[in-house]
């Protein structure tokens, strides 16, 4: 009883965890790529190449988090289809996350996405050597181990969360991003948008998602196309996040590391 508890108290954590929106780290969640057009990628569910990681827009891929408990706290692996296809759907629809746990041994196993990045280009070193496994007949890479602490997070759209990582996420010149600004001029630009909640959401939805969202008081949406290239940076190691109603992922715009 006690097992089944903390699992279900830890799924909207694990979400979060995996949709902060990370490139192919040991050390972070992670997100996928993309690649113009972005409304022709966006229906495509068949398998492909190793994604570029310059032509990053619009890119589909899927998440397997599996919850495990160790002397320290809770840790979630973060597996990941990018770069070993674009998560078919029927064979995404064919998980099963209890069955996926049970399998593995683990505490939770939580199936996230499909989800799309919104921006062009990650600037990260790639793991090369990471860990292959296989869920159903969809293969994925070990992309993150995360450490969520001794405690039980918790998920609430507009809240800030870290996310350990050196990445720097790049939007080109003539871009269009998408722009949260919290009550004091905070902006927040959208790596990723995600089918998980609502499995109609797509890039031609995303300029009037304004419309849609629930946002707190003094919070606002805005639409850009950008006339120089914007290239989100950790501070310290960290980068900052919040999500919205929909689990779509934003990074908070940091100064440039000096």
């Amino acid at each position: 009883m006690h097992r089944q508890m903390l699992a279900a108290a830890l799924t909207a954590a694990l979400v979060l965890t995996a949709c902060s929106d990370d490139a192919p780290t040991a050390t972070s969640g992670t997100e996928s790529a993309d690649t113009a057009p972005t409304t022709a990628l966006a229906t495509d569910t068949t398998a492909g190449p190793p994604a570029d990681p310059n032509a990053l827009r619009g890119v589909r891929y899927c998440e397997v988090l599996l919850l495990r408990q160790e002397a320290t706290g809770l840790v979630a692996d973060v597996w990941n289809t990018m770069g070993h296809s674009t998560c078919p759907q029927a064979d995404w629809e064919a998980l099963d996350a209890a069955a996926i746990a049970t399998e593995r041994g683990s505490l939770l196993a939580r199936l996230n996405g499909p989800r799309y990045w919104t921006l062009d280009e990650i600037d990260a070193t790639m793991q090369l050597d990471a860990p292959v496994t296989t869920f159903g007949t969809i293969e994925m890479f070990l992309a993150a181990t995360v450490d969520l602490g001794p405690g039980t997070p918790t998920q609430t759209p507009y809240t800030e969360r870290g996310v350990v990582r050196e990445t720097v996420f790049v939007f080109h010149e003539g871009s269009e991003v998408y722009i949260l600004t919290d009550p004091d001029g905070t902006l927040y630009v959208m790596q990723s948008y995600s089918q998980t909640l609502d499995t109609t959401m797509s890039a031609d939805r995303l300029p009037g998602l304004g419309g849609e969202l629930q946002l707190p008081a003094g919070w606002t949406f805005t639409v850009e196309t950008l006339s120089d290239r914007l290239e989100l940076f950790s501070t310290d190691g960290i980068a900052t996040v919040i999500q919205d109603d929909f689990q779509n992922t934003y990074q908070r715009v940091d100064p440039t590391p000096v």
